[in-house]
């Protein structure tokens, strides 16, 4: 097995506003594999937090496309209503989100495992230094 770990944020200037994701994706052992960042326009952050998912899981994809069924991946947000979403610890009502759930849906279904974690912000610095990064950029 691979076993692989995503950090994912988005956020928006202005709810909504013009928004961003970013992910890491990481190594068991810690090393940093691949970085990225995308403006997405103008967004809620909810619905940023889950483009940022979305973006991961698609370059992990690209990277392991031959390998994906595979992976064990662990994926950690700050974003606890999106965790919680997927866990299906909360029930879906935001019309906005319920195709991007669905997209995630659609996703894991690509790997052995999937398990999402939510963490303080604290502990996903690198990620929202990816949002505000490339938010400056439309400055």
């Amino acid at each position: 097995m691979i076993e692989l770990v995503t950090f994912t944020d988005g956020g928006s200037r202005g709810n909504p506003g013009p928004a961003a994701c970013g992910a890491v994706i990481k190594s068991k052992t810690g090393k940093i594999i691949l970085q990225c960042s995308k403006y997405i326009g103008r967004t809620t952050n909810n619905q940023a937090e889950y483009g940022a998912l979305i973006l991961a899981l698609d370059e992990v994809l690209k990277l392991y496309k031959k390998e994906s069924k595979q992976i064990d991946l662990k994926c950690y947000l700050d974003s606890e209503l999106v965790v919680k979403q997927l866990k299906k610890e909360y029930r879906m009502k935001n019309e906005g989100l319920k195709p991007l759930f669905a997209q995630v849906c659609d996703l894991i279904l690509n790997f052995n495992s999937v398990k999402f974690f939510h963490i303080p912000r604290e502990e996903n610095k690198l990620a929202d230094k990816l949002v505000n990064v490339e938010l400056d950029k439309r400055r």
